[in-house]
């Protein structure tokens, strides 16, 4: 898919301020710093749409990315940040279980995975979480550029065991050297289109 006029759209805490009108939305969980907003700004090919950084946590609400007025990118604050607070880690909860139960626009679910680490206690979390929404979704192993690429396709079928997937839709990743983006957006347009 090429991407022509990707926009932010807004940042939100609660239903009263997410976009109106009926477009999918491709929702974007993992944990803090696992690369969903480069995941964004690579999937679309630009550098900076989505604003990423070093430091885990950045993403603090929902954000909305309008990809040329066909679906939304929808970006969730990441889970296991261990310097926020409780309170923020409540609060934060709280919006994403929010969106995730009761958003009527969601196509797609993409976990995020570390594909260099086996899933953390929240990755197993979220994952069931998924489950039980009943709604598609498919898993992504961000980083694959950080092993061999020969290690690529073991460190998969090791995840995939880890938890318990054997039909679910999972993929490598890097955002850095651009790889894979094809398999995904294949996926993707199955979905929107």
């Amino acid at each position: 898919m090429i991407v022509k006029n990707p926009k932010f759209e807004i940042s939100a805490v609660g239903p009263k301020q997410y976009p109106k009108g009926d477009l999918p939305e491709i929702v974007l969980v993992g944990k803090s710093n696992v690369g969903k907003s480069s995941f964004v700004n690579t999937m679309i090919n630009r550098k900076n749409l989505a604003r990423t950084s070093n430091t885990p946590g950045k993403t603090r609400q929902i954000n909305f990315y309008n990809i040329d007025n066909i679906f939304y990118f929808v970006d969730l604050p990441g889970y296991g940040f261990s310097k926020m607070s409780k309170q923020e880690k409540v609060t934060s909860g709280k919006y994403i279980e929010e969106y995730l139960e009761k958003r009527q626009n969601i196509a797609l679910i993409v976990h995020l995975l570390d594909i260099r680490h086996e899933p953390t206690e929240d990755d197993k979390l979220m994952y069931d979480y998924i489950l039980r929404t009943n709604l598609p979704f498919m898993i992504i192993t961000n980083k694959a550029d950080k092993i061999a690429i020969t290690k690529v396709d073991a460190q998969v079928q090791k995840i995939k065991e880890i938890l318990g997937i054997s039909y679910s839709t999972i993929l490598p990743f890097s955002t850095e050297r651009k790889i894979y983006t094809d398999n995904v957006w294949e996926q993707i347009d199955k979905l929107v289109n």
